[in-house]
């Protein structure tokens, strides 16, 4: 069976960071492309991050700059370091991962969600 459990969300203040952890498990981690999104309130999910099987990164135009992506295969796990978190950031954030890097670009036709986890930004 797929899951992905998320962790690291917190309370943060405008221009702090964060560092999100996933760790899969069903999947022959090695050989999947792991991404991140985020949801906010009344808001479609979106592509964040992705790390591909060969440690290839791509983000988002809003992630660039202040995200950094990485994975550990031996872990099982990816993690989504975040810096200068802005307070129009506050989401859940989860991770998905497939063997095709294209289907990542969208999440609604992914399956296996986690919960995700609270990321909230204010003073």
């Amino acid at each position: 069976q797929v899951s992905f459990v998320e962790s690291g969300g917190a309370l943060v203040q405008p221009g702090g960071s964060l560092r999100l952890s996933c760790v899969a498990s069903g999947i022959d981690f090695e050989h999947y492309h792991n991404g991140w999104y985020r949801q906010a309130p009344g808001k479609k999910r979106e592509l964040v991050a992705v790390v591909t099987q060969f440690g290839n990164t791509d983000y988002s135009n809003a992630a660039k700059g202040r995200f950094t992506i990485s994975r550990d295969n031996g872990k099982k796990t990816v993690y989504l370091q975040m810096n200068s978190l802005k307070p129009e950031e506050p989401a859940v954030y989860l991770c998905n991962a497939r063997t095709h890097v294209k289907r990542m670009q969208h999440p609604e036709g992914l399956a296996d969600w986690g919960e995700g986890i609270q990321v909230t930004v204010a003073p």
